[in-house]
């Protein structure tokens, strides 16, 4: 037991180290060399969303390890679990776009599947209103004293020439019962890739993930409630990450390249010189 703690500690300080970009040949590079830490791995680290399409109802779907059951996952416009064949990964998909087999795992409650069906709903009109595209799945479990689930949004930037874009979130959740109110508590992580390239210029590739947490009590009626607190936790927590994202990676990108390389012709930039000298000059006098 304690070599397998070992080793999964030292898999978690190796992904730590790598591209982000590529988390998930790496990660199945690791779960190949030690197979025994493989649940913990997929359970703890955050990749890439792979898109699927239901077999039942022809609608794309997000992958991830908590629809997942074995090879097996749920399609949360069917409620089903399918298991998919061919195409890349996990996610795969036939020629013809549908995913063949079917698998069984657990399911939420009645209540809480009729839940997971309006916030879907809900969320796929925030998708179409915010990303303009992609693809957006949300799925729900049973807890003891309440419920959990998770907001997955995807969306992969149109090709301009030679630059691209992939935003990933991952937005999971839990929600305890409360005399007329709710706990939520909310883990949120983006994983953000650009990449573009010239000739000029060369190669640019940046990428990387944030993470994020908060907790909060909100006022429930009904389940309708709860759809709503969390849209609205949701929504504030991407908006706040966004904004972050933009200041350090965005910010910090242009001060190292502003450092690097001024804008202006170096004859401009000796006459700013000589002119910030000759105003000291003339204070010192």
């Amino acid at each position: 037991m304690a070599d397998t703690d070992a080793q999964f500690d030292s898999a978690l300080d190796l992904l730590r180290r790598l591209d982000p970009k590529h988390t998930t040949t790496h990660l199945n590079s690791l779960i190949d060399l030690v197979p025994a830490i493989t649940e913990d791995l997929l359970s703890s680290v955050d990749q890439p969303l792979t898109i699927s399409r239901c077999r039942k109802t022809g609608r794309d779907y997000l992958l991830c390890d908590y629809n997942r059951d074995g090879d097996s996952y749920r399609s949360p416009w069917s409620g089903e679990f399918e298991t998919p064949s061919g195409g890349s990964g996990p996610g795969g998909v036939d020629e013809q776009g549908n995913n063949d087999g079917a698998g069984e795992g657990a399911v939420p409650s009645e209540r809480v599947r009729k839940m997971e069906i309006r916030a879907n709903e809900a969320f796929d009109v925030y998708r179409e209103l915010y990303y303009e595209g992609g693809v957006s799945s949300v799925y729900f479990w049973n807890l003891d004293d309440g419920f959990a689930g998770v907001v997955l949004l995807k969306k992969v930037a149109t090709p301009a020439g030679k630059s691209q874009g992939t935003w990933d979130s991952i937005h999971v959740f839990e929600a305890v019962d409360r005399a007329r109110t709710a706990h939520y508590k909310l883990t949120s992580t983006v994983i953000l890739s650009l990449a573009t390239s010239s000739d000029s210029l060369g190669a640019m590739d940046l990428s990387g993930n944030m993470t994020r947490q908060i907790e909060s009590d909100l006022p429930v009626e009904d389940d309708t409630s709860h759809i709503a607190n969390i849209g609205k936790l949701v929504e504030d927590m991407e908006l706040k990450m966004r904004n972050l994202l933009q200041e350090v990676y965005f910010g910090k990108a242009k001060d190292v390249v502003g450092d690097l390389r001024s804008l202006g012709s170096l004859s401009e930039k000796n006459s700013e010189t000589e002119s910030h000298r000759e105003m000291i000059n003339s204070m010192k006098r």
